[in-house]
């Protein structure tokens, strides 16, 4: 796959291009909206990843121009935005998938995937669309959490945590792979910082009859009490 990553973070810019060509895709990169309508223009990718937050020009009035010069890439946009009116404004405009910050890189890869199956015609596997466990019911497409039917208000990094923990409920993910997954691309935060997402996201977990355990020395696993 050729891939154009638009992303004006050099940290997370560079940690996504590393991943993404190890896994066999190849990826060019823009930092500012003007250089990625350009690169759009001439490299012909097979999809987009597209930050709203640029310089020059946003997101948004990329994927508009894009659309009214006849560019038809496939494009998944990353926002750290994350209400529906948002994600509303950049379906409209013409992305065809979106993804919040902080998001899973398996899931970034997972959804190019599909896009690129969907744009070439090809059908793709069924996907499971929620993860449910005790009173716990989690909506893997819009991320959101429900407790005895009820919404519970996450933060995007409370979302990307509970998402890692609720596809293997009663097995252990390790701190590592937890903080990768909640804090990508910023090695400024402190390595202790996923226990404080734990911490919230454990009273909000209260009396939902589903316990968020610390296995010391191992990570943290999500299990229905007995």
């Amino acid at each position: 796959m050729r891939l154009l990553l638009v992303e004006d973070d050099p940290a997370m810019r560079a940690t996504l291009q590393r991943t993404l060509a190890r896994r066999g895709m190849q990826v060019r990169t823009a930092a500012d909206g003007p250089t990625a309508l350009q690169e759009w223009q001439t490299g012909l990718p097979d999809a987009v990843v597209l930050d709203l937050s640029l310089p020059g020009l946003d997101g948004l009035q990329v994927l508009a121009a894009a659309r009214d010069q006849g560019l038809r890439t496939p494009v998944l946009v990353l926002t750290a935005r994350d209400s529906v009116g948002d994600r509303v404004l950049g379906l409209n405009a013409g992305a065809d998938d979106y993804l919040t910050k902080p998001f899973d890189l398996d899931e970034l890869e997972a959804r190019l995937r599909a896009l690129l199956r969907r744009s070439t015609g090809l059908a793709s596997p069924p996907v499971q669309e929620e993860s449910v466990l005790g009173a716990l019911r989690f909506e893997k497409q819009s991320g959101a959490l429900y407790a005895w039917g009820e919404p519970l208000e996450l933060t995007p990094r409370e979302r990307a945590l509970i998402q890692a923990l609720i596809a293997r409920p009663g097995h252990a993910v390790a701190k590592e792979r937890l903080f990768a997954l909640v804090f990508p691309g910023e090695a400024e935060v402190q390595y202790e910082a996923v226990e404080v997402v734990v911490y919230r996201l454990r009273k909000k977990l209260a009396g939902t009859g589903v316990t968020l355990m610390t296995l010391r020395g191992l990570g943290y696993l999500l299990k229905a009490d007995d």
